[in-house]
Order: structure tokens, then C-alpha cells, then sequence
């Protein structure tokens, strides 16, 4: 391994006629749905993180609806095109609330390779703020400019509603759902995961802080300090390549089998 590169030991493809760049996104992806589980952002079975499959076709990965976190693997991950057709044999369907705006995504942003949204308890409570992510700590202050908001509209099962929330993204790759939860979208995996895991930081801190007193306002020339030398975003310093690598590293000492 040399530079910012994802140090997975990908093994052996576990699947007939799946070629090995699929093989490695799928080992990537069930990764990430693990060090998720470790780190309690989990939904019981609800939730998703969808992965492009390499190639010229829009067609992405997605887990089985019925496992827990937990429970992903390389090879039970399900193949679906931006329709939400399978492509891939499984006994466990698709999950119709995570299709929509996922594919969404998928299908409108050229660079959007991946895809994560979380229900998260203090994700979630900020969404359900009127004023959203308050501008006033460390992490929030790294996403200033990055942020969007789309207005709550039911559970997203309405193709329809598409092309709204993409208005409401405006191309920023972290998107607060009001009373819902958050999404963060990136040209790899990692980067998905950085923007995310930014936005949950500042969540946190924002919720417990809230709780002590008034919250003290950043000066937007800070705020604009922030969001541009915070570089683990930036492709050029890993785009989360280094974090994303950390974690694993403490999966693979707990459990190996999302390889499988």
C-alpha cells in the first residue's frame, strides 16, 4: 500500500461470475456497514449505505432488508439498478424507503459514488431543531457552506420527491432531513463517511452543549477558515482515506467476516 489507499485484505471472490472490482467495493461497503455498528449508528434493520459498483453502468449495492449491521457481508449485499431491480440473487428484498432517495442521488449526481443516511439520536434531534446545525462548534464549523436542508415529506417512498430534495441539496454533500435524520453523499466511500461523520460530531456537540447554556456564535471569517483548511474532506490529503482505514483496523479485531 502506498499513499491514502483503503488497506483491506480483500481476499478471494466469494460470488461466481462478479468481477474482482466488484468483489472489492462489496468488501468496502460491508466494512463500513460494521464499523457503523461499532460506532451505534445503527436502526435495527432500517437505514442504508449504497455503493456504486464500478463500471459504466449506474448500478449500486445495497444491504439485505432484515439484517441487522452487524450481519453485512461482501457477498450478501444486493446489486440493484437505480430502479431498484436486483441484479443479484437474495432471499431478503430492498427496502423501499431506502430506495428513493438513494437512487435519487445515485441517478443525478455524476460524482455521488456513495451514499449514507443515519437516524442517529442526536443526528436526528438536530434535525427536528427549526434553526438545524447551529454554527457554533469545532465540527460544524468544518461543514460551513456544505450543509443543505429538505423539509420532512412522510417516509421517502415517493419517487416524486426526488427531484425536491435534489433542489434542496443544491450539489452540498451533507444533507440535514428535517425531523428525519442525515445524509451525506461522496466521490468514494471514505469521503462519504468524513462528511458524515463531521456532520455527526457536530450534532453531538451541538445537543449536549445546548443542554449546558447559551451557545457561543462563530464570526463568519472563522467559519470560512474553517470549511477551508479542514482537508479530510480534500482528495488530495486522503479524503478520509486514513480515518476510514483507523476503523477497520479495530473491526478486524473484533470480527473478519464481512469479508465473507
Amino acid at each position: 500500500m502506498s499513499g491514502h489507499e483503503i488497506s483491506i485484505d480483500y481476499g478471494e471472490i466469494r460470488l461466481p461470475g462478479i468481477s474482482r472490482e466488484e468483489w472489492v467495493a462489496r468488501v468496502q461497503l460491508a466494512a463500513c456497514y460494521r464499523i457503523f455498528a461499532h460506532l451505534g449508528w445503527t436502526e435495527l434493520i432500517y437505514n442504508h449505505i449504497t455503493l456504486r459498483v464500478p463500471g459504466p453502468e449506474r448500478h449500486f449495492l445495497i444491504n439485505p432488508f432484515g439484517l441487522h449491521y452487524s450481519e453485512v457481508c461482501a457477498s450478501n449485499l444486493i446489486k440493484i439498478d437505480l430502479d431498484g431491480n436486483k441484479l443479484s440473487t437474495s432471499n431478503y428484498p430492498v427496502n423501499p424507503a431506502g430506495l428513493a432517495p438513494h437512487s435519487t442521488v445515485h441517478r443525478h449526481i455524476d460524482n455521488a459514488h456513495c451514499v449514507m443516511h443515519t437516524h442517529t439520536t442526536s443526528g436526528l434531534a438536530v434535525a427536528c431543531l427549526r434553526d438545524g446545525l447551529s454554527m457554533t462548534n469545532f465540527y460544524a464549523a468544518q461543514l460551513s457552506g456544505r450543509i443543505a436542508y429538505h423539509d420532512f415529506e412522510g417516509i421517502t417512498v415517493n419517487a416524486d420527491e426526488g427531484s425536491r430534495m435534489l433542489k434542496s441539496m443544491d450539489g452540498k454533500p451533507v444533507l440535514i432531513l428535517r425531523n428525519h435524520g442525515l445524509l451525506a453523499w461522496g466521490e468514494t466511500l471514505p469521503q462519504a463517511f468524513a462528511y458524515l461523520w463531521t456532520a455527526q460530531r457536530a450534532c453531538d456537540i451541538q445537543v449536549a452543549a445546548q443542554a449546558l447554556g447559551p451557545l457561543i456564535p462563530i464570526p463568519d471569517p472563522v467559519l470560512e477558515q474553517c470549511a477551508r483548511v479542514s482537508l479530510q474532506f480534500d482528495p488530495a490529503y486522503g479524503a478520509g482515506v486514513d480515518g476510514f482505514n483507523a476503523l477497520v483496523r479495530q473491526i478486524d479485531k473484533i470480527d473478519q467476516s464481512y469479508r465473507l
